[in-house]
């Protein structure tokens, strides 16, 4: 089967950073399907994926980037229940085994739903990973109330992939007032487009965000630079509040700023629950299958703002181009 790999870590410039490659096809596992792949979504995780695993020793064979999907179902393992050939699905995969950037991948059916029937597999590609990351951080993770309840939120990086999911979710499920960071005038329309109260500009948080009214927010979900906007966060953060992120950083953070107000910091990674194999892990897909329903009642809208076509190298390396410059907008969709 085609599939696009790499196998060191080098600049997206370098003809060896991504290359096509053929691969023998897939075998699923008796909890596997094993999907024809139509369309997939680009994140910042592949990105780094390509640039940090294989800095000092290249991998031994062609490593396949690659999370957000959808495609058709051509087998199901036996353990499968739900799951037929022919069924459309969506998924955001397993970090532990090969990725979308190929013809064929099998996945865990417990971290797959049917997808939505509303909206073509290319804009749906665009939801599964920021969707489940979005979810998590929101309901799991930060425990935000989803009924009247006066809090707030802030979302910093509001106007990204996984950003512009937890502005929808936020504005439709909660009655959490929303506040979203952006500096430029287009990405701050489109959080305002996603549903958020306020907007605020990053690059004096504190000053911003009180200029909108509040000394405090409730809840604050990182996905832009956890160290760089550390203090901000802590002088911001409501005493018995919580900050989530999903943005790891070498450089220490005083944590114990956080103690005056008893505040927590909580981290949100979509892949734990199936790289551990938790006892919860079918979780997953009951949160894409309500993903699925909210689209198709057109609550969430999908979240593509470029789509690329074909799997090939040279289109992937486009799209990573694009992710790496840090200024993208909403996600990025490849069309197989």
């Amino acid at each position: 089967m085609k599939a696009v790999g790499f196998l060191k870590s080098l600049p997206i410039e370098h003809g060896e950073s991504l290359f096509d490659v053929d691969l023998p096809e897939p075998r699923p596992l008796e909890s596997d399907l094993l999907v024809r792949v139509e369309a997939i979504s680009v994140n910042p995780a592949d990105a780094k994926r390509r640039v940090r695993t294989a800095i000092d020793q290249p991998h031994e064979t062609p490593f396949i980037l690659g999370y957000d999907a959808v495609g058709i179902v051509e087998t199901a393992g036996a353990a499968v229940r739900g799951f037929a050939p022919g069924d459309r699905i969506w998924y955001a995969g397993d970090a532990n085994r090969p990725g979308s950037y190929a013809a064929l991948q099998c996945v865990d059916h417990r971290i797959a739903s049917l997808a939505p029937t509303s909206v073509s597999p290319e804009a749906a590609a665009s939801l599964p990973l920021t969707a489940l990351t979005a979810w998590e951080m929101l309901f799991d993770r930060l425990q935000v109330p989803t009924n009247e309840e006066v809090a707030s939120l802030l979302v910093v990086g509001g106007a990204g992939g996984v950003g512009s999911i937890t502005v929808q979710l936020a504005r439709k499920l909660t009655g959490l007032e929303i506040l979203a960071t952006a500096s430029r005038e287009e990405s701050a329309a489109w959080c305002r487009k996603m549903g958020a109260h306020h907007v605020v500009d990053h690059r004096d948080l504190v000053a911003n965000v009180r200029a909108t009214g509040r000394e405090h927010v409730d809840n604050i979900a990182q996905y832009a630079d956890t160290a760089g906007h550390w203090d901000a966060m802590c002088e911001l953060v409501a005493p018995q509040g919580r900050i989530g992120t999903i943005v790891e950083t070498p450089e220490k953070v005083d944590i114990s700023a956080l103690q005056g107000k008893s505040a927590a910091l909580v981290w949100e990674l979509m892949f734990t629950r199936s790289m551990f194999g938790t006892p919860d892990m079918k979780r997953q897909g009951q949160i894409l299958a309500r993903m699925a329903r909210l689209v198709d009642d057109g609550i969430v809208a999908t979240t593509e703002t470029s789509v690329l076509d074909g799997l090939s190298a040279a289109t992937l390396k486009e799209a990573h181009r694009r992710i790496e410059t840090g200024a993208t907008i909403g996600k990025i969709v490849v069309k197989y």
